[in-house]
């Protein structure tokens, strides 16, 4: 980055990691737990989010030395696997819909086994339900450490630390003021949605993989 402030940076992770990315998870959530239940959740997720992001944002420099990558891989990575959660969004497929607290004999005919939290430990599987889109964000992460490697100095990598805990913040206060309309969507509604998000998060994808390829010097026309 040539020019680092507070505001660009902060611009920069809500595009990443928003309120519009996040709502639909945490509705999804609303369908078996209750308000507070779901704002709890929001605030587990949101603090260790951005004590996630501060550590990274923190020790980029040693963390990229450590493991011998660059912003290119960060990006590869980091578009690879959003690519593979946005594919499971369209598809409707929930990679976190394991429920150890729960016996099978539990199930019943007719119920839906794809519910994303257990309201007997809404707690932890919500958290476990919110840790890729939310908690370690694939792209979120690789643009904390690449925005955190631009900066050049303690000052700059801070400002990038206080950027990504705003916008955690921000994401819990949504949370929790629009906690009671998600509970009220119909499951149809949270499906198309989630559907239409998957489709637009996998083209962000795309995107940050054919910017790891640029980064390692493939010409790709157009761009």
């Amino acid at each position: 980055m040539d020019s680092l402030n507070l505001a660009d940076t902060f611009v920069t992770f809500l595009a990443l990691i928003g309120p519009q990315k996040v709502l639909l998870s945490f509705g999804r959530l609303a369908r078996t737990l209750d308000d507070h239940s779901v704002r709890m959740v929001a605030a587990a997720t949101a603090g260790t989010a951005a004590i996630i992001g501060v550590l990274c944002a923190l020790t980029a420099p040693w963390v990229v030395k450590f493991f011998h990558i660059g912003a290119p891989e960060l990006n590869l990575a980091a578009g690879l696997l959003f690519i593979i959660y946005s594919i499971g969004l369209v598809l409707g497929i929930h990679f976190d819909n394991e429920r150890p607290h729960k016996a099978p004999a539990a199930t019943a005919p007719g119920d839906d086994e794809e519910d994303d939290a257990d309201p007997s430990h809404p707690l932890t599987s919500g958290f476990r339900s919110m840790l890729l889109p939310f908690v370690v964000s694939p792209i979120a992460i690789a643009a904390d450490l690449e925005e955190s490697i631009s900066a050049g100095g303690w000052g700059g990598r801070w400002t990038v630390a206080g950027a990504f805990a705003l916008v955690a913040l921000v994401d819990m206060l949504f949370t929790w003021i629009f906690a009671p309309l998600l509970r009220r969507m119909h499951d149809s509604v949270l499906e198309v949605l989630s559907r239409l998000l998957g489709t637009l998060l996998a083209a962000v994808g795309v995107g940050v993989f054919l910017e790891g390829l640029t980064e390692l010097g493939v010409v790709l026309h157009g761009r």
